[in-house]
């Protein structure tokens, strides 16, 4: 999966330098040399995917308290990368603030929205602290960096409290130490056959496809993949635009013999519609992420 290397590598990350994204790909290619290109928006990301086959990106795609990202399902049906990884990591924050702070003299805390609800029942025990929404977790800290503001904290990351030379007053504030995100790494198909690990080694696929619309369709697919001992970890079902009460279904499939995978999807395939493998690839262990 992760090959030592002398040229760099370039994944595009959504967020600025310092956020979740970030951290998760330098976990993930701790054995390589890599410069992170910043997005603001996961549109973005896709956007400079398609443009520049050499890039490697890291996409949020489902979190264990917000739940599926669902947009970046349909961008990445309508793209035409390949998963080559994953990495499932658990989300820790920070507060951290300008080097002389205190909790006592925190008056404001920044953050994105999401990140500010993890944390609300720290926050809400310190009545002093007002909670700003902001765009970006990371962001925040290097806004209150850069513009040195006084009696403002971030929510964030460690390595984002790090990076821009803040102190931290206290870490893993959030309410729930459950907190997972699973990221999926992206690559042009050219690029994705270089890394794609051996067929040996392969234990996991994401596949998409459409049903007809007849009584038990998806019960017939189910019971295939459980003959040849496919496990379906995840299934994600969104409406097709224009077509009423026809949905298009994203599964996470699990197994231990190549070869029965492969003949599963060969027997599935003739009872679906718009069949596609979006990836294949080995299943990780959630870790840390601070």
């Amino acid at each position: 999966m992760k090959e030592n290397n002398e040229s760099v590598l370039k994944v595009a990350i959504q967020g600025v330098a310092g956020c979740f994204h970030d951290a998760a790909a330098r976990q993930y290619f701790e054995d390589r040399e890599i410069v992170t290109v910043p997005c603001e928006s996961f549109h973005s990301l896709f956007d400079n995917l398609s443009t520049d086959a050499s890039m490697i990106g890291i996409v949020a795609i489902e979190n264990t308290i917000a739940g599926s990202l669902l947009a970046n399902h349909e961008l990445l049906r309508q793209s035409n990368l390949s998963i080559v990884g994953e990495h499932s990591v658990r989300i820790s924050h920070v507060l951290c603030a300008l080097p002389g702070e205190t909790i006592d003299t925190i008056t404001e805390v920044n953050s994105h929205p999401m990140a500010l609800m993890q944390c609300e029942q720290y926050l809400l025990r310190h009545p002093n602290m007002r909670m700003v929404e902001k765009f970006d977790t990371a962001g925040s800290a290097e806004e209150i960096a850069n513009k040195h503001l006084e009696h403002h904290a971030a929510v964030c990351g460690e390595l984002a409290a790090n990076l821009y030379g803040l102190n931290i007053l206290e870490k893993g504030i959030e309410t729930n130490k459950r907190n997972y995100t699973r990221f999926l790494i992206l690559a042009d198909p050219l690029l994705a056959s270089e890394m794609k690990p051996r067929e040996e080694l392969l234990d996991k696929a994401s596949v998409v496809f459409t049903l007809p619309h007849s009584n038990g369709a998806l019960s017939k697919v189910l019971t295939i993949l459980s003959f040849y001992d496919v496990n379906l970890t995840k299934i994600q079902s969104l409406p097709i635009v224009g077509r009423e009460w026809e949905y298009r279904f994203y599964v996470d499939l699990t197994y231990k013999s190549y070869v029965r995978y492969r003949q599963a999807i060969e027997a599935v395939r003739p009872l679906t519609n718009e069949f596609r493998v979006l990836g294949e690839y080995m299943e990780r262990v959630g870790i840390n992420l601070m």
